[in-house]
This record gives structure tokens, sequence and C-alpha cells, in this order.
């Protein structure tokens, strides 16, 4: 069983997965620091606020003594927006590398036609005559 794993494991299509899934996950981070970085501080000008922090409260909380609001109930629409921007610009780099791939894919071309020579049956035709000499 264990040789089993191996050789599934080691099966190119899960290393090409594997390294896709590392690269991803750092590329998403990349993206999201970004987003948090350069997109939100530019869209955060039109709104005078941080854009991360922008949400509709629905019912007030209290402030505490340390300055914490409990018992707020809220919708966190401006991480939700920030969260669907990193979406989209992951999925649009994505996009691009797949296309690029596809693209040097088709310009490989066909494999190369083996040599022609002769068929099975003139073969068979030709040790026939051979064996009746």
């Amino acid at each position: 069983m264990l040789k089993e794993f191996k050789e599934f494991a080691m099966k190119g299509n899960l290393v090409d997965i594997a390294v896709g899934f590392v690269m991803g996950a750092a590329f998403k981070e990349v993206v999201t620091s970004f987003t948090g970085g350069i997109v939100s501080p530019l869209i955060g000008l039109i709104f005078q606020s941080d854009f991360k922090d922008l949400k509709y409260v629905i019912t007030e909380g209290v402030t505490n003594a340390e300055g914490v609001v409990e018992g707020e109930v809220s919708v966190l629409w401006g991480a939700f927006l920030t969260n669907v921007i990193d979406f989209i610009i992951v999925a649009f780099v994505m996009f691009m590398v797949v296309k690029a791939v596809n693209k040097m894919k088709r310009k490989e071309g066909p494999a190369p036609e083996p040599p022609k020579g002769p068929t099975q049956e003139e073969l068979l035709v030709q040790i026939r005559d051979l064996l009746k000499k």
C-alpha cells in the first residue's frame, strides 16, 4: 500500500497541482497586500476612511472601559468588498496564466508522423513469398 501511495504521489499531475497550490497561496498573499496597501487606501480617499473598516451598523453597541465596542451588530461590507477585489485580481491572473499555457501548448503542434514503411499485410506477403522459395 505504501508503494502504491508513493507512485500516486509522485505522478506528474499531483506534483504539479501541489506546486500550483503553494504558488497560488503565496500569490494570494501578494494580492492581499496589494489590495490592502494600495487599492483600499485609494478607494478610502473617496469615503474619507479606511476602506476595510467601512460597515453598516444595524444595532449600536456599548463602548466598555477599554474602548472596545460590545454588542454591536453590523455588516462589514468594506472587508467583503476588499475580499471580492482580491478574488477578481487572483481569478484574472490565473485566467491569463492558463491562457498563456494553452497558447504555448498549441504552438507545439502535432507530433510528427512515424516514417512510412511496409504495412503488416505487405510484410506478411513478403514472408509468405520467402517461405515459398
